[in-house]
């Protein structure tokens, strides 16, 4: 064991000083706690930050939050410097939009992510759909326009259901499944003229819709290789029985028992090493997480959604709990773009994460509500829009905590999730009670 340890610490040595590596980690949600959680695991971290982070964050051991915005591109800079952070590690999606990689790049630091220009594969519907079909990566039909009245023409000439997103970031709220002409028409006009999404809304995607399971398949990245992570499926509409609005993820469960070896390898082979060898191609390697949203059909075909360059959440509240591999030695194989030779080991356990939701999400949410919480032994709860307020935890928007169970058996993680759900009170309190019975009865 001794031998092992000593041979990890020659190898992470050159890039993070080995012992007493200085983390900070970009965001406030539940993905970001799951990240804190697991990287505090790794016997190579001294301190871990978090900007701006949660209450959970906050409870934590070793971990001080930052009340930095992500935004705040400049100011994370001089912290980073002033602290003498190793590796800076970007959550969500926006400050990956401003370039806060090339930013953390030009002034010598580690920031593990995608370029400015890497990221649009997420800041631009457009910019992936046309990206994927130069390199003849599978995907469903799409138009794109900017008018209303180019948006008119377009839903007169196909039929329903229409899928009609938003191009650029929504917070994963962008996408309307308009099972009418007229639901279509609205929710075009309520994008172009800016109603619902602002700037993001200025040119409207329509795909082809496709029917199957969605899939939410993870790789990390070094800009030259990709290592499949676990995957997962997560619940994107906010009621029971996939009803009800788009979310952010409202519940998540890993790995996907649809993804088989055989399909596992297409996709790869069809979807993600296309992806990797376009990007670096067009002269924007692709570095960081990347996230491709499938939708595999009732033939087993894998066509890509869209895709995201950072983790998901709630997936990743179902995912980093699996992992067994430390995750700080992934992230010096990804500086060193050795990716490729670090082997990354999973628990064969099953993980299913409930998330506990303001009544109100995803529209007006009631912040303040004081949150009390029992322990619970077989769970683990994340934290998402919480605070400590005068000693007091209190929810701060929309997706307020998960509960993730973990057990040998799908039934069995569901059954420890909703125990630890029971447990958590606050006045305006919503969850799906349908997170993973799908494959709970397999």
């Amino acid at each position: 064991m001794k031998t092992l340890f000593l041979f990890s610490l020659l190898f992470i040595a050159p890039t993070l000083n080995a012992l007493g590596v200085n983390v900070l980690i970009v965001g406030s949600g539940g993905r970001e706690h799951a990240l804190a959680h697991t990287i505090a695991q790794s016997p190579y971290v001294s301190k871990i930050y978090v900007a701006p982070g949660n209450g959970g964050t906050q409870q934590m051991t070793n971990v001080s939050n930052v009340p930095i915005k992500p935004t705040a591109i400049n100011e994370l800079v001089q912290f980073a410097q002033q602290e003498k952070i190793d590796v800076t590690i970007v959550g969500p999606e926006a400050p990956l939009a401003l370039g806060i990689v090339d930013t953390f790049t030009q002034a010598g630091l580690i920031c593990v992510g995608p370029t400015q220009a890497a990221a649009q594969l997420e800041t631009s519907k457009q910019f992936a759909k046309d990206f994927m079909k130069r390199h003849k990566i599978p995907t469903a039909e799409y138009h794109a326009v900017t008018t209303l009245e180019d948006a008119k023409n377009y839903i007169d000439s196909h039929d329903v259901p229409i899928v009609v997103k938003a191009d650029g970031l929504a917070a994963g709220k962008g996408v309307v499944i308009a099972t009418t002409k007229q639901e279509a028409r609205h929710a075009a006009e309520q994008m172009l003229n800016g109603n619902a999404f602002g700037d993001a809304g200025r040119t409207v995607v329509f795909e082809q819709f496709l029917e199957g399971q969605e899939v939410s398949f993870f790789v990390l990245c070094d800009g030259k290789h990709g290592v499949p992570f676990a995957t997962a499926q997560d619940y994107k509409r906010a009621a029971d029985k996939d009803r009800g609005p788009n979310t952010g993820g409202m519940g998540a469960y890993s790995p996907a028992p649809c993804v088989t070896a055989e399909l596992h390898t297409r996709i790869m082979k069809e979807i993600i090493e296309p992806t990797l060898a376009g990007m670096a191609k067009e002269g924007n390697p692709f570095v960081g997480f990347l996230y491709a949203g499938l939708m595999i059909t009732p033939n087993g075909d894998p066509y890509v959604i869209e895709f995201n360059c950072r983790l998901g959440d709630p997936e990743a509240q179902v995912i980093l709990p699996r992992l067994q591999t430390d995750f700080m030695e992934m992230c010096d194989a990804l500086i060193k773009k050795q990716l490729h030779l670090k082997p990354i080991a999973w628990d064969g356990r099953k993980a299913v994460a409930v998330v506990i939701a303001d009544s109100g999400y995803p529209q007006k949410t009631h912040p303040g509500q004081i949150i009390t919480a029992q322990p619970s032994r077989k769970s683990t709860l994340y934290h998402g829009a919480t605070a400590l307020q005068d000693g007091k935890l209190i929810t701060t928007g929309g997706r307020v905590l998960a509960a993730t169970g973990l057990a040998n058996t799908f039934m069995q993680a569901r059954i420890y999730a909703y125990n630890a759900v029971q447990k958590v009170r606050f006045a305006h309190m919503r969850y799906r009670t349908d997170i993973a019975i799908r494959v709970s009865k397999e």
